[in-house]
């Protein structure tokens, strides 16, 4: 809890310790399966940012009966299993009640050697930082309810928030990750500064480097924003800073908040190149390699 780490860890044996997180949302897509798969992927998450392999699912489910038909609640579980499937998990069950407005999720639970659980602490002085996924799904998705985004551009928008991290994960899981946390709610500047002050140090992080999904910081740019970038960005208060000049509307992809994002890890440099390759070779083309952790100075978080 003191460092706001992914989801909990409860040990079992000496060998198995389990996995536990929840997580549910509010409809971002109108498509009741893919939101299912959204929030699904959304909430897995959590397991693989600790290093974990999830196991069995509870369903969350808000729903208002009498304004939508059973049909649809079918659709958003279907698929949800869809990708707790493709996990290798299994769907044991969960719980309704009912909402004015749909909500899903789900509760996973994993499991992960105690030995292997990845904090989000644990960065130390050299590291380099890989993220897995572009940012910017926040703003696309406020962006497409007003019709301004292109579709072919919320079309891998979907594709990014759809994805599960267990590709990553598992390649990760050859390397020794010092620190990692999956970039959701609170944004890559929210997420990061958990990771800098869990280990009192600075995150540098290159803004050329991001990865950012196509047609998000038009978004910004023609003033489009969400509801949680105001409060990432007060998260961080006085404790950021941009070295490169940018336009006000061009720093707020740093703050935008991500659902179902992928993975930020510190690593050892002599292992970064080798890891960053190996993720290619896996299918997780966007991963990048963002910057580098360093001595802690004036402020957490760094861009430049």
């Amino acid at each position: 809890m003191e460092t706001s780490d992914d989801a909990g860890v409860y040990r079992i044996t000496d060998d198995i310790a389990i996995v536990m997180t929840a997580d549910f949302i509010t409809p971002p897509v109108d498509d009741p399966y893919l939101f299912g798969q959204i929030a699904a992927a959304n909430a897995l998450s959590d397991v693989y940012a600790m290093g974990g392999r999830p196991v069995a699912c509870l369903n969350l489910v808000g729903f208002p009966s009498g304004d939508l038909p059973p049909e649809t609640l079918q659709s958003i579980i279907a698929g949800a299993l869809s990708k707790i499937e493709e996990a290798g998990a299994v769907l044991a069950g969960g719980h309704s009640t009912e909402d004015e407005e749909p909500k899903f999720g789900l509760s996973v639970t994993g499991i992960v050697h105690p030995d292997k659980i990845w904090r989000n602490s644990g960065a130390q002085v050299g590291d380099r930082l890989i993220l897995t996924k572009p940012i910017g799904s926040g703003v696309l998705i406020n962006g497409q309810r007003k019709g301004w985004v292109p579709e072919e551009a919320m079309n891998a928008c979907v594709a990014q928030i759809t994805t599960l991290n267990m590709a990553a994960a598992e390649v990760m899981a050859e390397y020794s990750i010092h620190a990692a946390t999956d970039v959701t709610g609170f944004g890559l500047a929210g997420h990061g500064y958990e990771v800098a002050h869990g280990a009192g140090l600075t995150l540098r992080m290159d803004l050329d480097k991001i990865p950012v999904m196509a047609a998000a910081l038009d978004m910004y740019k023609k003033g489009v924003t969400t509801g949680v970038n105001k409060a990432n960005r007060e998260l961080c208060e006085g404790n950021y800073r941009f070295e490169k000049e940018l336009p006000a509307w061009h720093q707020e992809i740093v703050f935008d908040p991500q659902t179902a994002g992928g993975l930020l890890v510190a690593v050892p440099e002599s292992q970064a190149a080798a890891l960053l390759a190996d993720l290619h070779k896996a299918g997780v083309s966007d991963a990048a390699e963002i910057g580098w952790v360093r001595e802690r100075e004036a402020e957490l978080l760094v861009f430049f």
